[in-house]
């Protein structure tokens, strides 16, 4: 067996194939599906192992752009389309792959390295760690409360029905307003609208979806939406669903506004929301909220500090305070002791030498912390995180710890 290396031109669609293999689609990919694939990858960025001449391990990075708590971009190497086909498993061909990365990563300058877990035992071997959140509600539109005998938003704003070009005209401004102001969220290439509204099609049963946009009162887009329809009919009674494939409003009214929309279409008794954030306000919009079922909840982002002095910098912090972290991290980049001094007016993350530390925390749990959606006395409860004195996770909630929670509302 040859080792981890670029995948080149010739061996493109073998490695487009074992791609398709390991998420166990069976058909090869279409001459149009290989041109959409070979737009979204970066040659120097994809790696393949190669057995007989077939491609039976894959593996794809790109760079992207995550928000920080405080709306700062941090630069990230974004992980896709690993793969192991099943002739090969248990051979160390993905750690093989994501030392090669992430090695290039760090060379790179990344800060650091997210991605989209689809089994949750792997990949805190590497170092990531579970960053954000994802909810999905079903809302029972006849339950909801709402009164759904007034037309529009009724706050001034309205809703209007849009086509695919409007939404790659006006999606990417409103995409970048939203994205400032959520930690977890990441950047949108101007393939991903393409992707989003038809123009460029990665699956051959991709249908055309229905979009609407919310427009304030001065006329400003303030939110966007994309659904589909799922008819069905129940002893001549319509009892269709709205599935959202998402949702982007960058004001409270634009979001309210939105899902009344969804809830008042005609043949519409429930609405699926797609990934929220856990914190979502859905529910608390209808004058029911148990209207709105958890109906999936889950881990989503994936996050692997690979600088944790940039990292610790590039965020805001709501209290002050200075904390040495003993960060443990077998892989390397990220291994050492790091002086954290933060305040509501900046932070300085400087190498502490052999000065006592306040926490020892391995780097899969630094990512947890890092953009707060966890606490660290919860992980010293669990076991993950070790307080080397005596009130150091509470001191140091109080600097990580922010008033929302992250969100990443995207798939990679």
């Amino acid at each position: 067996m040859s080792d981890v290396r670029t995948v080149g031109e010739a061996d493109f669609e073998d490695w487009l194939r074992a791609v398709n293999t390991g998420f166990l689609q069976a058909s090869g990919p279409t001459p149009d599906q290989v041109e959409a694939h070979r737009r979204q990858c970066a040659p120097t960025r994809m790696l393949g192992v190669f057995d007989g001449g077939r491609c039976v391990a894959t593996f794809r990075s790109f760079a992207q752009e995550l928000t920080a708590v405080g709306g700062a971009p941090v630069p990230a190497n974004a992980v896709s389309n690993v793969t192991v086909s099943p002739t090969h498993r248990r051979r160390g061909l993905l750690g093989r792959m994501m030392d090669r990365d992430l090695a290039a990563a760090r060379e790179r300058g990344d800060v650091v390295a997210t991605l989209i877990a689809a089994e949750y035992p792997i990949y805190g071997r590497y170092g990531f760690g579970p960053a954000t959140r994802s909810v999905e509600w079903t809302v029972d539109v006849l339950r909801s409360g709402l009164d759904l005998r007034r037309p529009g938003p009724g706050d001034g704003g309205r809703i209007d029905l849009v086509d695919g070009a409007d939404v790659r005209a006006l999606g990417p401004g409103l995409h970048e307003r939203f994205r400032r102001g959520r930690p977890g969220a990441v950047d949108r290439s101007e393939l991903w609208w393409e992707a989003a509204t038809g123009a460029v099609r990665f699956a051959a049963d991709w249908t055309e979806p229905f979009h609407a946009v919310y427009r304030s009162a001065r006329g400003e887009v303030e939110g966007l939406v994309s659904y589909r329809p799922e008819r069905n009919w129940r002893g001549n009674q319509p009892d269709g669903t709205a599935v959202v494939h998402w949702l982007l409003a960058v004001t409270p009214q634009a979001e309210r506004g939105l899902w009344r929309y969804l809830c008042s279409i005609d043949w519409i008794t429930h609405v699926r929301s797609g990934r929220r954030g856990p914190d979502d306000l859905l529910p608390h919009f209808l004058p029911n909220p148990r209207a709105a079922r958890v109906t999936e909840s889950t881990d989503w982002l994936w996050v692997r500090v690979l600088d944790v002095v940039r990292a610790l910098e590039a965020r805001t912090y709501e209290g002050a305070g200075t904390l040495v972290l003993d960060v443990v991290d077998e892989a390397g980049p990220a291994r050492g002791r790091f002086r954290l001094e933060a305040s509501p007016d900046g932070a300085s993350c400087t190498p502490a030498g052999g000065a006592p530390a306040d926490l020892t925390v391995p780097v899969a749990e630094l990512a947890r912390v890092w953009l707060g959606d966890e606490s660290l006395v919860r992980l010293i409860a669990l076991g993950r995180v070790r307080e080397e004195r005596e009130g150091a996770a509470r001191r140091a909630d109080t600097l990580f710890r922010m008033s929302g929670r992250p969100w990443c509302p995207d798939l990679f």
